[in-house]
This record gives C-alpha cells, sequence and structure tokens, in this order.
C-alpha cells in the first residue's frame, strides 16, 4: 500500500506549483462550514497539501525565532551568555510542558468535535480548555522562580548567575506561552491553519525589534533577552485575543457569562495528563542531556545551543505535516470515516519523507556557511559543523515519528505519545549517550539524536498498523 502511494504521489498527482497557491487561496476565502466539508471529502493528498502549506511556511518562520534570538546572543552578549540561555530552554519546556500537553487534548477534541458539525460543543470547548491553560500558566510562574536558584546551583559558576537571572525573569512569559499553545489548537482543529502563520510572522517581527532595542542597541544581555521575548509575547497575546473574542466571524468566542464546566475539564484533563507527562519526561530527558554537555564546558554547550537552533528549521517542517495528519484524522474519525483517515496516515509519512530529503539535499552545503554567521571561533564551529551533519540525517527517523505521533493524537489515544516519549528519549537517546560517552565524548549526544528518532520511528510504525481506528474519546 506505501509502495502504490508512493507512485501515486510521484506520477499520478504531480500538482502544478500555481495550482496549489490557487487552491489555497480558494481554501482561506472558504467559512469554517466550507473548510470543513471541504476536508471530509476531497482527495486526501490534494487536502494534505492545501493544509501542509500554511503549517510548512508557519514552521519556518517558527524556527526563523531561535535561529534570529542566537544570532542576537552569539554576536552581542558572548557565547557563554548564549549557552546559558539555550540550556534554560529545556527547563522552560519542563514547565510549558502542561500547555503542549492541553494543546494535543484541546486538538483531539476540537478537532473531532468540528468534524461532528458541533460548532456550539467546539466553542465552549474552545473558551474553556483556552482559560484553564492562561491559568495554569500564571500559577506556574512562581515554580520558575524556584527553579532559577535551584538550577543554577548545579551548573559551573560561568553559567550559574545567567542561568538563575534568565529563568527568574522568564516566570513573566510563561502564560502567554500557554496562550499562543491553545490558540494554534483550536485554529488549527478548525481548519484555519493560516492563523497561527499570521500569528508566528507577527512574532518573528517583534522578536527582531526587541531584540535590536534590548540587545544591540542597549546591550542589556540576559535582562535584554527575557525583555524582548515578553514583550514580543504580550503584544502577540493582545492580539490573539482580538482574533477569537473581538474578530466576527462564525468561530467567535465569548467569555460572557463565563465559568468552569468541571466536568468538561475532569474529562479534558484525564485525556491530557498522559501528554503532559510525556512532555515533561521528554524536557527532563532534554536538560539530562544537557548536564552530559556542560560537562564538556561552555564552548561545548554553545556549539551544541547553536546546532539545536539550525537544527530547528529541520525538525519543525516535517512536524507540519505531523500536525495536519493530526487535524484531518481528528475531523474524518469524528465524522466516522476511519478508511479516510488510515489513508491520511500513508500519504502523511511519504509527503513527510519527500520534505525531509529536500531539506537535506538543500541544507546539508549550506550548513558550514549558517554556522559562520553564528561564531567564527573555530572550536565552536568545528563542533557545531559535526553535530549538523549527524542531525541533518536524524531528520529522517524524526517525519516518520511525527506523522505517527499525529495518528495517536488524531485517534485521542493521548497515552500513546507518553509512552514514545520515555522510550524515543530516555530509552533510546539518554541511555544511548550514557554508554557511548566515553568512547564519542560530546559526539555521543548527537548519534543519540540520530539513533533514537529512527529506532522510534521503525517500532511505532507497527504500533499504528496495530491501533484500533475509532476515537478514544467517548461521550
Amino acid at each position: 500500500q506505501l509502495f502504490y502511494v508512493f507512485i501515486e504521489i510521484i506520477f499520478v498527482k504531480v500538482y502544478n506549483l500555481t495550482g496549489v497557491i490557487f487552491m489555497n487561496v480558494k481554501f482561506f476565502n472558504k467559512s469554517s462550514e466550507e473548510r470543513r466539508n471541504m476536508i471530509l471529502s476531497e482527495k486526501v493528498l490534494k487536502t494534505i497539501i492545501i493544509l501542509t502549506i500554511p503549517m510548512f511556511m508557519m514552521g519556518i518562520v517558527q524556527a526563523l525565532i531561535p535561529i534570529t534570538d542566537g544570532l542576537f546572543l552569539n554576536n552581542k552578549s558572548g557565547y557563554v551568555i548564549a549557552g546559558a540561555i539555550g540550556f534554560s530552554q529545556s527547563v522552560i519546556g519542563i514547565l510549558n510542558a502542561f500547555s503542549q500537553g492541553l494543546s494535543v487534548a484541546a486538538s483531539a477534541i476540537i478537532g473531532q468535535l468540528y468534524g461532528k458539525g458541533d460548532i456550539e460543543k467546539t466553542k465552549h470547548s474552545s473558551v474553556q480548555i483556552l482559560v484553564l491553560s492562561f491559568g495554569i500558566g500564571l500559577l506556574l510562574s512562581p515554580l520558575c522562580l524556584i527553579l532559577s536558584y535551584i538550577i543554577s546551583r548545579g551548573v559551573n559558576e560561568e553559567l550559574s548567575v545567567h542561568v538563575f537571572e534568565y529563568l527568574g525573569l522568564y516566570s513573566f512569559v510563561l502564560p502567554f506561552l500557554f496562550m499562543a499553545a491553545i490558540f494554534n489548537s483550536i485554529k488549527n482543529g478548525t481548519g484555519h491553519p493560516e492563523a497561527p502563520f499570521f500569528r508566528m510572522i507577527i512574532l518573528l517581527v517583534f522578536k527582531i525589534v526587541f531584540n535590536t532595542i534590548f540587545l544591540s542597541i542597549l546591550n542589556l544581555g540576559v535582562f535584554g533577552a527575557v525583555s524582548a521575548s515578553f514583550m514580543s509575547y504580550f503584544l502577540i497575546g493582545i492580539w490573539m485575543y482580538y482574533d477569537l473574542f473581538i474578530k466576527k466571524s462564525d468561530m467567535q468566542l465569548s467569555l460572557k457569562n463565563f465559568r468552569f464546566d468541571f466536568e468538561f475539564i475532569k474529562k479534558t484533563m484525564a485525556l491530557a495528563i498522559p501528554s503532559i507527562l510525556s512532555y515533561i519526561l521528554v524536557y527532563i530527558g532534554f536538560f539530562l542531556i544537557n548536564k552530559e554537555v556542560v560537562k564538556y564546558g561552555s564552548i561545548a554547550l554553545n556549539a551544541s545551543t547553536i546546532a539545536s537552533n539550525i537544527n530547528s528549521i529541520y525538525f519543525v517542517l516535517p512536524t507540519s505535516v505531523g500536525t495536519t495528519v493530526t487535524t484531518m484524522i481528528s475531523m474524518n474519525i469524528g465524522n466516522g470515516n476511519s478508511k479516510n483517515a488510515k489513508k491520511v496516515f500513508y500519504y502523511g509519512i511519504l509527503f513527510s519523507l519527500m520534505i525531509v530529503f529536500s531539506i537535506i539535499i538543500i541544507f546539508t552545503p549550506l550548513n558550514p556557511y549558517i554556522v559562520e554567521l553564528f561564531q567564527k571561533n573555530p572550536e565552536i564551529t568545528t563542533i557545531t559543523n559535526k553535530a549538523l551533519t549527524i542531525y541533518m540525517y536524524s531528520v529522517i527517523g524524526f517525519g516518520i515519528f511525527t506523522v505517527e505521533q499525529g495518528v495517536f493524537i488524531g485517534l485521542g489515544r493521548t497515552k500513546m505519545p507518553l509512552l514514545t516519549g520515555i522510550m524515543r528519549v530516555w530509552l533510546l537517546r539518554y541511555v544511548f549517550i550514557i554508554f557511548t560517552e566515553k568512547y564519542l565524548g560530546v559526539y555521543s549526544i548527537f548519534w543519540g539524536n540520530l539513533f533514537s528518532n529512527c529506532m522510534a520511528a521503525f517500532i511505532f510504525f507497527f504500533f499504528v498498523l496495530k491501533v484500533k481506528w475509532e476515537s478514544a474519546i467517548k461521550d
């Protein structure tokens, strides 16, 4: 079946670029109900392309945010501060795991309700999850302050003060990250992928402007980096509120007479907790991996951070296909069309692989020149270039893995991401690093990425083949 789909993509379903752009323009001019009907009734590959293009573009913009941050930090604040902030990101990720887990539940619930055509329940669910997520973000902000003290005591003196300052100040940004995650789920789940894309473009512009002010002009170091993030997310938060609650549309939300639906929240949290735990475990794994990198000093940490920043653009692009797969499968399952949902899985894998191999062909010769934009220190660039070469090929496994994740989320089987997170980052990657570190040194981190992604993709492909293609969300 995979071979048949591959032949169809290469030789039969060859779309003219102008035609694809035209289809997207037509799609984005449609109402929510027309979009829903189009997603459920049009040919699968055509719909994947239409939905993925804005997510694909959003992925590029999203990846440019850490890249531009890294460029400003490396060129204006030095490699020690840049490395300290890169190290702190995994800690932010542990806290932000709550918003990401809730966004997984939101994608499944909203997508399936919208697939059934129940607009009022879709709106009700969206408001409940959005307010819940923002509230959790506010509650977790003090925890970020506490962690800033604990984590900073566990790194060397050169990094400690910068880690403490960054994590402590970033607590003010955290609630807006939560709001952004649910905004994306609401828009993607209702077939409006262009809205997160526009949000990301605006966010990128804000980040560049405020990084220029706080880092280049005022030279405020760590405080400037956090100030740029806070101002950017605060302003984009105002825009998201306008888009969801003030802008006239058939999916306009309202906070009038709002009160928490505790029965709904209970069920939502039951669905979200496995994903939250999955993301927490993944980011704890990343944190422990960063602790291994710190052993090799600030130069190695900075090289690893630069490689991760550049690599983020390679990983984000296939992720856009996984997001499309989640949207399409959740809608088709909600509509009772499991046959179409299976087609989405096969087309999703092959479309993702086409993107991945294009990335490898285009960016492999460009990597050394991109690295030079960040650092010209030969010790740093040597490690970074070797890391990127290994990272490039790990995207192949990740491209397949992210589509498999999209299937489980679309079906509402959110316990599976918990299993995949534990296996991919802990069992396959971290254990690999521990056992090979004495032979490979700092490069064990990058080889571990390649090994874990490829093995996870292979293992969970068989899990998808055995899964029941029906909704795991009851009532």
